[in-house]
């Protein structure tokens, strides 16, 4: 798979219909997670899509929240986004605000990773470190059976995204905090620039 689309174009975008940062630092963390996954299970060659995907995929979240996933076709044809890169964004809301089925690998791996980042996220704010470098997965376990901590993100998504994978949440918590790992510090330089801006 591969898109036309560049970064600059999905950026523009992304930050035209979303100005709050939070929506912008989720869109840069689903990229660079999306980015490792692809190299991490043999499809370097479609990295940049992944990416791309990850990027991109709540596009229509901010301004229209009630047509979550039905917007994104209209938005994304603004930037002449393919047919794949479409479905693969459509795809992260099945069973929730869509009815596209994940049936990509990689739609898969986006449908689980969207939602644990949101977790991963919120329990890296809770340390001291404000670092997820430091973050074990036995730690994390406890914040993901805590239903009240971080009580947006989903545990039936989290769940049923691994399930679908044939992983163990274990597994799935493990890749998707050394992905997150991965990316951070270009994600902080990125969000710096943006809020200099």
């Amino acid at each position: 798979m591969k898109t036309s689309v560049t970064r600059q174009q999905a950026l523009d975008l992304l930050m035209k219909y979303n100005k709050e940062p939070f929506h912008l630092l989720h869109g840069l963390t689903v990229e660079g997670v999306m980015g490792w996954y692809a190299r991490e299970m043999g499809y370097g060659e479609e990295e940049e899509f992944w990416a791309m995907a990850g990027l991109l995929h709540d596009v229509d979240f901010e301004q229209f929240p009630e047509e979550h996933c039905q917007k994104a076709p209209e938005l994304l044809a603004e930037i002449g986004a393919e047919e794949e890169l479409v479905h693969a964004i459509c795809s992260h809301g099945y069973g929730l605000c869509s009815q596209v089925k994940p049936e990509h690998e990689m739609e898969k791996i986006m449908f689980a990773a969207d939602e644990l980042t949101g977790l991963i996220g919120a329990a890296v704010r809770m340390r001291p470190s404000k670092s997820v470098m430091d973050l074990e997965v036995s730690s994390l376990k406890k914040k993901y059976k805590d239903k009240r901590f971080a009580a947006g993100c989903s545990r039936d998504v989290i769940a049923s995204g691994a399930e679908n994978l044939g992983w163990s949440l274990d597994e799935l918590f493990e890749k998707t905090i050394l992905a997150m790992r991965s990316c951070e510090e270009k994600i902080n330089r990125e969000m710096e620039e943006f809020e200099g801006k």
